[in-house]
């Protein structure tokens, strides 16, 4: 018989390090959680360095797991060689990639200028040479990594005019051109990248409104959903943890969608 890895080791991140962009948000703090509770030590990411490592302090530690913050701008392509740099400074490495920074865009499409369109489409930008840069270091030290891009059911499909009309702006249609790219971008270099155990795959949450958000517009997105209801942040949990472990080692250009069945109508 042949020996194989247990349940508890595939999902075990214990050893690893992760980066993460985004932790302080509305899901990034739940995924930067995840991470850490599987045993990674983490690396969080920021505009501002005390602010990183701020979130960093918060989370929790699993064994000899030491989590750690860095100034990273997703608009700055020296800031992102920079962030890196310094992320393997002080990890050592990097083993995981969460591609989870956005800059919104607060205009839909009645509104919108093209200044404001082509900055968002620049948040497609950032998320590339991040992920370069990883793939990149995981070259030259050998022993692949996972990178994650965070996408959205919005990335898949339209949104419903009327679950917005009379409450709030509709969904941003540079959104909607922004995680449409994220997905496909995925499958661009996982196929390029395989063939040095560097693994690209999307993660794609359907309607997990922030607490901010009006409770009428989140019973009318709930009415859309066949599981009638939002998603919580910590139904991603499962999701991070399974793409960024050993536990999806065959899993590759793919993407992830966690949405309540929103996208199976």
């Amino acid at each position: 018989m042949t020996s194989e890895p247990t349940i508890q080791q595939l999902f075990d991140l214990s050893g690893k390090v992760a980066l993460i962009t985004g932790a302080s948000g509305y899901l990034g703090q739940s995924m930067s959680r995840a991470l850490a509770e599987a045993g990674a030590s983490v690396v969080i990411s920021s505009r501002e360095q005390a602010k990183a490592q701020t979130l960093a302090a918060q989370l929790p530690v699993v064994g000899k797991a030491k989590h750690h913050g860095v100034r990273l701008d997703y608009f700055d392509e020296a800031s992102i060689e920079q962030g890196v740099a310094d992320a393997i400074a002080a990890a050592g490495r990097i083993d995981i990639l969460v591609n989870n920074g956005y800059e919104r865009v607060t205009a839909d499409w009645t509104s919108v200028t093209g200044e404001q369109f082509t900055r968002q489409l620049a948040n497609a930008t950032g998320c590339f040479l991040l992920a370069r840069a990883v793939y990149r270091h995981a070259c030259q030290r050998g022993g692949g990594a996972s990178i994650i891009m965070i996408g959205s059911m919005y990335g898949l499909v339209g949104s419903y005019p009327d679950a917005y009309e009379g409450i709030c702006m509709a969904s941003p249609v540079a959104y909607h051109a922004l995680k449409g790219g994220v997905v496909n971008l995925t499958r661009h270099l996982a196929v390029y990248w395989a063939k040095d155990g560097v693994r690209v795959n999307t993660l794609s949450p359907g309607p997990f409104p922030a607490t901010a958000v009006s409770s009428e517009l989140k019973a009318r997105l709930s009415s859309k959903s066949p599981m009638k209801r939002m998603g919580r942040p910590d139904e991603l949990k499962g999701a991070v943890v399974f793409l960024a472990s050993d536990a999806s080692s065959y899993v590759t250009g793919h993407n992830l969608v966690v949405d309540g069945g929103w996208t199976a109508w």
